[in-house]
Order: structure tokens, then sequence, then C-alpha cells
């Protein structure tokens, strides 16, 4: 069993938005000699892929999951694959007994979405796993005053995301999806295994006889992983959405956002604080302050996760993703 939580920021329980009419107007002399035509096919070139982004989000048919991965990601699960018997550990631990029991609390306490029902979020979802070239997993909405949604990945049986009520009511349409791409990413990356693991952290291994001190030892390399595979995810978020400032909204909001608050919240604000976070924290003692803060935690802090997703918006990797997928679009 996996468990992944996109919102926690504690030791885990468990657009293209423009107007292809307004593109400029293309005027063709015929008759001139000069050098105009083949700067006008690429001036042409590049409206056409306006439109093509104006029309709808663009698909990535062959996305692979290290095609976004975070560095960190990479390096802590390579660190975490090179201890012995970690997985067989896990299962291990937690068998189908506990899995059927996670299984069962879940379904017999949400509403199932689907075609019939709530439909809206039934197609976010649907785009969302197109998007990234992922299958759709089950999706339920939970009645919690906690906004937090999270992904089940048990053996054997179809993963599902349960999003919580008060999550929907503090969230956008969009920003809704950006949260569904994110829990997506942790299924895109299979990231169960090191989840699991996680997860006996979480359920008090460390008071286990004889375990204890294996626990303890390995508690802070998982952690450190756990954070990581966080960055991965809000980057399959910003894919799907196509836009940075809806994921950064989603973080502001899970920070300090209340439905009321709504329409006085600014992702611009919140960026400078995130850089006045990373301004306060560069001497040694806010640097040793830093680390100590952020160490036992299962997720980055909010504004750190919000300032990593607008550098790689602006990242030529993020780019190249945006524009290979357009140009397959237009042939």
């Amino acid at each position: 069993m996996a468990f992944f939580s996109i919102l926690s920021s504690h030791p885990i329980p468990i657009p293209f938005a423009s107007n292809a009419s307004k593109l400029p107007p293309v005027s063709v002399n015929f008759i001139s000699r000069d050098n105009k035509i083949p700067k006008l096919r690429r001036r042409w070139k590049r409206i056409k892929v306006s439109a093509v982004a104006a029309s709808s989000p663009v698909v990535f048919n062959d996305l692979e999951a290290d095609d976004f991965r975070h560095p960190l990601d990479k390096q802590n699960t390579l660190l975490l694959r090179a201890i012995p018997g970690l997985d067989e550990f896990g299962k291990a631990l937690i068998g189908p007994v506990t899995e059927q029991i996670m299984l069962l609390q879940n379904i017999g306490t949400s509403v199932q979405v689907s075609e019939n029902q709530l439909s809206d979020l039934y197609q976010l979802l649907q785009e969302a796993a197109k998007i990234l070239n992922t299958e759709a997993p089950d999706l339920y909405v939970r009645q919690n005053p906690v906004p937090n949604a999270y992904t089940l990945a048990i053996r054997g049986k179809k993963p599902f995301i349960v999003v919580h009520t008060s999550l929907v009511e503090l969230l956008t349409r969009k920003e809704l999806q950006a949260v569904l791409a994110h829990e997506l990413g942790h299924l895109k990356c299979d990231h169960g295994v090191w989840l699991t693991f996680a997860n006996i952290l979480t359920l008090g291994a460390t008071s286990l006889p004889g375990l204890g001190f294996i626990a303890g030892f390995l508690e802070e390399q998982t952690y450190k992983w756990l954070r990581a595979a966080e960055l991965t995810c809000d980057r399959a978020a910003l894919l799907v959405v196509q836009d940075p400032k809806v994921v950064i909204s989603v973080l502001m909001k899970l920070a300090g956002g209340a439905p009321s608050l709504a329409d006085q919240l600014n992702v611009d604000a919140f960026l400078e604080q995130a850089r006045s976070y990373d301004k306060a924290s560069s001497s040694p003692v806010g640097w040793y302050i830093r680390n100590a803060q952020n160490r036992q935690l299962s997720h980055p802090l909010p504004v750190l996760r919000a300032r990593e997703i607008d550098d790689w918006s602006r990242s030529r990797e993020y780019k190249s993703l945006l524009n290979n997928a357009i140009r397959s679009k237009i042939i």
C-alpha cells in the first residue's frame, strides 16, 4: 500500500489562455524579391503554435516519468534503492489485511466520482490523465474539514484518489485539476514502494522491538525523498494546467487561504514572500534553522514549493517539453 498526500506539511499519517482571434494579421507581398518570405514563414509557424496553444492544453503523448522528475527525487531514489531489503521490509509490516481496512474505510465513507456522479471532477481527472499519458485511477470525495487530497495504491487493486470536501470549497476548478495532476504524478512516477515505507515509520515502526534503531536510521533519508517526490509531482501539476500561477495559487491557499479570502490573495506577493524566506535563511544561522525546520516534514514548505515551480516554469526543460508537445499536435 502506498499513501500519497499533496498537502501535508508535517510528518504524514498516512495556458494557455490567449485568444486565437487576436493573433496579429499576416500580410504577404508576393512580388517582393528580398528575404521577407522565409521570415514570414517563420513568423507564421510561431503564430500557428500560438493558435494551437490557445485552443486547448497540449497532451504529452510520449511523456515518461523521468522527463519531469526532479533531480533531488532521482538522487534520493537511488539512495533508497541502495538500501537492501527495504521493499520486502515494508511489505512484511503492512500486509493485505491492513490494506483491505484502508480500502474499505475510504470506499465506505466517501462518494465515488464517475460520469454520472460529480461529472465535472470526473472530466478534470480524465483530462489530466490524458495530458500526462497515464491511466486515470478511481476518484472519491470525502467529507473532511481539513483541506487535503491523497492517493492510495494497493497491491492488486486499482489505485484511487481521495479529495476532501473542504479542498473542493477552497480551490477553483483549474486549481482542483492541478491537485489531481499532482496525485497522478505519484502514480506516474511509481512512488509507491518508498511511500509504503514512510507509512511504516508513521505507524510506529520505531517503537517495535529491534526496529527502533533501523527505522530511526532510515527516517531522515525517507523524508528527504518524500520532500523531493513532492517537487516532482508539483511539476506534473504544471504540465497539466500549463500555468505556473495556478499551481502557486494552490500552494498559497494551502498555506493561508480561505474561501472568503480567495479574491484578495496575490500570487506575485506570495512569490516575493518565498524570496524573502530564501534571503532570511541565507546566513549560517538561518541555514541551520531552515534545515532543522524541514528535517521532519513530509512536504517542503509551501513557499519553497512555490519558488521551485516558478523556477521550473522558466526552465529550458519545461519549455522544451511544451514545445515538443505543441509541434507534435500541429503535425
